[in-house]
């Protein structure tokens, strides 16, 4: 039979992804009915079973995992080369570029400054994106390049920009925030935030303990990290710049000896060789090299 269509595998991707017929139709607009078709046709047109249907819920096989994965990578890029060849067909060089708030969002700051005051540079459109955003709006062409801290996958080129300690917030009263200097294992039997959406390796590295992990309450920003902190619900591992730029009366900040650190990179499509987003890892490779300097002094502060 003919190869699979796109849109077939866009609507199996809906449904791998909610392994459920209902919330994958509503999620792509359509009826379940021909939903469902269209998966049967694509199971079809394969020869294989795409789904496990005789359980309580419905789960992929082994061969609908392989499509969801090689799926992904197609769509992806599909996505991509067609929202940057429109980009490409404006009159001017445009560069969407992402970071989230914090020391990434600074940086893009300083960059900006440097695109505007040089003519031959890019002109910048900035999208300030959520945790664990940045490697998938850069996948899918949503943007150009970004600055992000950890992050897992394919089809990306990186350059490091800049590395400091995490540090664990607790709240004010809590039994280790008497302590100077922290180890990992201290923190092994306390309850961890979970980040809403982060798969299983962003997890691990934001636990410090993946081996005995104790969930704690999803959030999904710094400020609500902070309040469950505050709280007691949960002690956290941050970067040391998140410590210095939210300083509150009921969170402290301790070092952690022999926590991993935290790695600021800039994010781009892997093999690109646009010149405008040359740049924009050049320059913020220098502006990263400027700021880190200057704060030396400050992060020595936590290095435990």
């Amino acid at each position: 039979m003919p190869e699979p269509e796109i849109r077939e595998l866009r609507y199996f991707r809906a449904v791998a992804e909610e392994l459920n017929i209902t919330r994958a139709a509503e999620r792509l607009g359509i009826a379940q009915p021909p939903l469902s078709r269209a998966v049967r046709q694509l199971e079809r047109r394969l020869g294989v079973a795409l789904f496990d249907r005789g359980g309580p819920r419905l789960a992929l096989t082994r061969a609908g995992t392989t499509l969801a994965e090689e799926a992904a990578v197609v769509l992806d890029a599909l996505d991509a080369a067609v929202r940057r060849t429109r980009r490409a067909g404006l009159p001017r060089d445009v560069l969407v570029v992402t970071a989230k708030p914090g020391i990434a969002t600074e940086l893009l700051r300083e960059v900006g400054g440097r695109a505007r005051a040089e003519p031959d540079a890019p002109e910048l459109r900035v999208v300030v994106s959520g945790f664990g955003e940045q490697a998938d709006l850069v996948r899918t062409g949503r943007a150009d390049a970004a600055i992000a801290g950890c992050f897992h996958g394919h089809g990306l080129d990186t350059e490091p920009l800049a590395t400091e300690p995490r540090v664990a917030a607790l709240a004010e009263g809590h039994a280790l925030a008497g302590r100077d200097v922290l180890q990992a294992a201290d923190l092994a039997a306390e309850p961890a935030p979970r980040w809403g959406g982060s798969p299983v390796l962003d997890r691990a590295f934001w636990l410090g303990h993946p081996d005995r992990p104790t969930d704690g309450p999803v959030v999904r920003d710094t400020a609500q990290l902070l309040e469950v902190v505050a709280l007691g619900q949960a002690v956290a591992l941050v970067p040391a710049s998140l410590a210095v730029r939210n300083v509150r009366p009921d969170v402290v900040y301790r070092p952690v000896r022999d926590a991993a650190p935290y790695r600021t990179l800039a994010l781009w499509p892997a093999g690109s060789r646009s010149p405008g987003i040359a740049w924009f890892v050049r320059t913020a490779r220098d502006v990263a090299a400027a700021l880190t300097a200057g704060s030396t002094r400050e992060g020595a502060r936590w290095a435990g």
